[in-house]
């Protein structure tokens, strides 16, 4: 457990420096948003920006209505957390949930060193663990041991049904960080609404294998979810157009739901480093959000 925390504040601290030294000092906050919230509506004045124009409002015929909103006190950020059996790909402390555990732990203390309130849902095709938000060092490293020690009870994925449980626990508007290889069907309906109501960050865990797989001929291959071992002709055109093909097509389809709905989407590989990723992310963020305030 302490060797864990001690790795998550190294690249906690790696990644803070480096988003001070290339934001120029400027940097304020990891999980910078608009710090403002939807208050009401009021009639558009000369001057106005026009993006704020709340035309569900506007078309009732009764004038033109702009949005008005009023400062956040306090920042919420929740983390949801894909445990399901896809994410054990790869050598032990190397795999898709060894590194999606390994980013939660640093979002979390660094959420917490900034003053949020931060909570997490780790899932499967059910609710895994729940934790309430809270603030303070003791709750972020109750998070990482939660991490630490957690083991699935399912192997099966229900994205859809983890972020459902998010919408249901989750009323006010909050940072959220959605965690997942996204090896799924069907979760597009509720992922809209995430971003919808929320200020969605997604990170892509991606294993090489599952995009470029080297043909090795006939060879056993281990489901992970279903535990069952099938034998694949993985130098065959049939094996790319049921696995590859289908695994191309379901990024590209999260690729366009992310940029539509201003969600900021970001795809990991587990064999490299992942600390300046996430810095460009968030110094890209940082950049947008000082524009729009």
């Amino acid at each position: 457990m302490k060797d864990l925390v001690r790795k998550l504040r190294k690249y906690e601290i790696q990644i803070r420096k480096a988003i001070d030294a290339q934001m120029q000092g400027d940097f304020k906050s990891v999980f910078k948003s608009s710090g403002l919230e939807f208050d009401d509506v009021r009639a558009y004045q000369y001057g106005d920006d026009v993006r704020s124009i709340d035309w569900n409002v506007s078309a009732k015929g009764h004038g033109t209505f702009v949005k008005t909103y009023r400062e956040e006190k306090e920042q919420n950020v929740f983390i949801l957390l894909d445990v399901s059996g896809s994410q054990a790909l790869g050598v032990p402390g190397l795999q898709k949930m060894d590194i999606g555990k390994e980013i939660s732990g640093i979002l979390a203390l660094a959420a917490i060193k900034q003053g949020s309130q931060l909570g997490m849902i780790c899932f499967s095709d059910t609710k895994e663990k729940y934790l309430k938000p809270g603030k303070g060092n003791e709750h972020a490293y109750s998070i990482i041991k939660t991490l630490a020690e957690l083991q699935p009870a399912s192997k099966k994925t229900n994205i859809g049904e983890g972020i459902r449980l998010a919408l249901n626990v989750v009323k006010r508007k909050s940072i959220m960080i959605l965690i997942s290889d996204f090896i799924d069907l069907s979760y597009e309906r509720e992922l809209i609404m995430l971003a919808k109501k929320h200020d969605l960050i997604v990170l892509q865990l991606m294993d090489k294998r599952e995009t470029a797989f080297p043909s090795l001929g006939i060879v056993p291959l281990l489901d992970k979810e279903t535990g069952k071992t099938i034998w694949i002709n993985t130098s065959s055109k049939a094996f790319k157009e049921r696995y590859l093909l289908p695994y191309a097509e379901n990024q590209e389809k999260l690729t366009k739901i992310c940029r539509k709905y201003q969600a900021d989407f970001l795809p990991i590989f587990v064999d490299q480093d992942y600390a300046p990723q996430l810095v460009n992310l968030f110094r890209a963020r940082n950049k947008f959000m000082k524009r729009s305030s």
